[in-house]
């Protein structure tokens, strides 16, 4: 950062001392534009664009390799990794293993997980826990100094590592911490990312059958000065999150609306598995608050139990496992006893447990729900099923490759193969980093043989103006919010899929006509996206004529034969 900012100051200087050699007027005016384009283009040799736990430790591990740009689209805080409540799984007691953590891994997945990536994620995972915490993540440790270990739905054994129930939040401050201090990394908040550059920008007609797509950096909206910046970059690594805004009610930050996946999709690479979108069972029911405030499924592993409006338990009928079966059973089960009942909600009560130690192990919901009126340790917990978590994505190899060369991808913006159906709990976290790892092994062995594409133009707006009537996209996102949850949620069905496409083909070509037409902003560019992701996950659901983990159709109840 220092070092950047150093020589752009010395060319400032250069070009003031000409200012003065010169008359007022034309000539300074066209000596001021040159800068301005100086400005607006940047080379690093890494660009990233997200600033999750998995942009986050990539850069912090190629770093020393080369410059990095970190694209933030907001703050470095704003990210779907700071939310996380729950932690982050990896064997750690002695009588835990591998095999139980690939097991449990690929029973939640429902069978079609990739046990190759499965097995490759789990080992890994107790070496990048110590990358954590030699980066200053600080885990909860018991009275003997051992980890304070959770368990979680879908877990055999207690290995969920955590920090109360802030997980995110310590991992996040942590990595913000190590990239603030590491020399080659310059962060670029608020700068959103529009396009990734490949041969289509140098007029060369790209479609999905193009061999040797090639990335060469993005295109990025700067907010805070409305103009659009070109980064090129040797390697460009996508971790954009998830697309939870797609829908009405999410666990998701505002950020989450698929920027990555809809800008890897345009650009002719392949995304996978998204009609597998994970709704957690447990968000606190508040229909005016977004996003919803998640009630870790920690909480239910520590003791907690899913009643009905009238108090009764009702998991057992559902899953032997009762509350702590996996996560796609406990939504389906939850959304099947509001729907019969005719509630809005049901309840989570862990009034039986220690009041005192409820309090010490989860002080964020406990505060939380206190605010809205509600003392966990003497009343029910209400809860609802809310968008959490995208299985699938961008398609990546076990190097993080997508299909576009020079083009990688990490966290839950991509699809490894390694929730299949449906993610085991606190398996994201630990994926995001063995996958950045992955990545930046693989982009540093082969960094010297790319270099950067100069041929790349700057971003065309000429013949666009501002948008008459910013109600024109917020409706709209509105509308795609309502098709995806009342057509494409927890349960499907044929008419309902047929239906949700119909309505959000009218939205896309109205979206499309507003976005050539319109200068371009950060709220047209999102709904841009969250209309391609959605049209993704409606498709893909059409395609899968079966019911398997998160995609259950009551026209295909049963899974397929292998």
């Amino acid at each position: 950062m220092i070092r950047k900012l150093s020589r752009k100051h010395s060319l400032m200087m250069v070009v003031e001392g000409m200012l003065l050699q010169t008359t007022k007027g034309k000539h300074c005016f066209k000596i001021t534009k040159i800068i301005s384009k100086i400005e607006m283009i940047h080379k690093f040799d890494f660009l990233v664009i997200g600033s999750g736990i998995a942009g986050m430790s990539y850069a912090l591990k190629v770093a020393d390799k080369g410059r990095v740009a970190l694209l933030a689209k907001t703050t470095l805080e704003e990210a779907n990794t700071f939310y996380a409540q729950g932690g982050i799984a990896s064997v750690t007691l002695p009588w835990d293993d591998f095999e139980k953590h690939v097991q449990d891994t690929l029973i939640a997945g429902d069978e079609i997980c990739d046990k190759q990536v499965v097995e490759k994620v789990v080992r890994e995972a107790p070496r990048q826990i110590r990358e954590l915490i030699r980066w200053g993540v600080n885990f909860d440790k018991n009275k003997e100094g051992a980890f304070d270990l959770h368990k979680e739905g879908g877990h055999s054994e207690f290995r969920i590592l955590h920090h109360k129930d802030n997980t995110g939040q310590e991992i996040q401050e942590s990595l913000i911490n190590a990239v603030k201090h590491h020399p080659n990394i310059t962060v670029f908040h608020h700068h959103f990312a529009i396009e990734i550059l490949t041969q289509h920008h140098l007029g060369i007609k790209v479609t999905k059958d193009t061999p040797n797509i090639e990335c060469y950096g993005a295109y990025a909206l700067d907010e805070k000065t409305n103009e659009i910046h070109t980064f090129l970059s040797k390697v460009t690594m996508i971790c954009t999150g998830g697309i939870g805004n797609i829908y009405q009610t999410t666990t998701n930050p505002v950020v989450a609306t698929g920027d990555g996946i809809a800008m890897v999709y345009r650009a002719k690479g392949l995304v996978k598995d998204m009609e597998f979108v994970q709704f957690h069972p447990t968000a606190l029911y508040n229909p005016i608050e977004r996003p919803s405030f998640l009630i870790t499924e920690a909480l239910r592993g520590y003791g907690a139990v899913l009643k009905t409006r009238g108090g009764k338990e009702f998991m057992q009928k559902y899953d032997a496992r009762g509350s702590l079966a996996p996560r796609d059973i406990v939504a389906r089960a939850i959304d099947s006893e509001m729907k019969s009942s005719g509630s809005d909600f049901v309840y989570l009560d862990v009034m039986h447990k220690n009041a005192e130690e409820t309090r010490k192990q989860y002080p964020t919901i406990y505060e939380k729900c206190l605010n809205e009126g509600i003392d966990i340790t003497k009343d029910f917990i209400p809860v609802a099923p809310a968008a959490h978590y995208l299985c699938g994505g961008i398609a990546v190899d076990t190097d993080a490759r997508t299909t576009i060369n020079r083009l990688y991808a990490t966290g839950e913006c991509s699809r490894t193969g390694l929730h299949g159906a449906n993610r085991l709990a606190s398996n994201s976290l630990i994926e995001a980093i063995v996958y950045a790892d992955a990545a930046a092994c693989h982009s540093i062995a082969h960094l010297h043989e790319y270099a950067f594409n100069s041929h790349i133009p700057a971003w065309n707006d000429k013949g666009t103006s501002l948008t008459e009537e910013m109600v024109l996209i917020t409706q709209s996102a509105k509308e795609v919010g309502s098709i995806m949850s009342n057509y494409v949620g927890i349960v499907r069905s044929n008419l309902r899929l047929e239906r949700a496409f119909e309505r959000l083909e009218i939205i896309y070509r109205e979206t499309e006509n507003l976005f050539i037409r319109s200068t371009v902003s950060k709220d047209i560019c999102e709904l841009r996206n969250i209309v391609n992701v959605g049209y993704l996950v409606i498709k893909q659901a059409m395609e899968r004529k079966e019911s398997r983990g998160l995609h259950y159709t009551i026209d295909y109840p049963f899974k397929n034969a292998d």
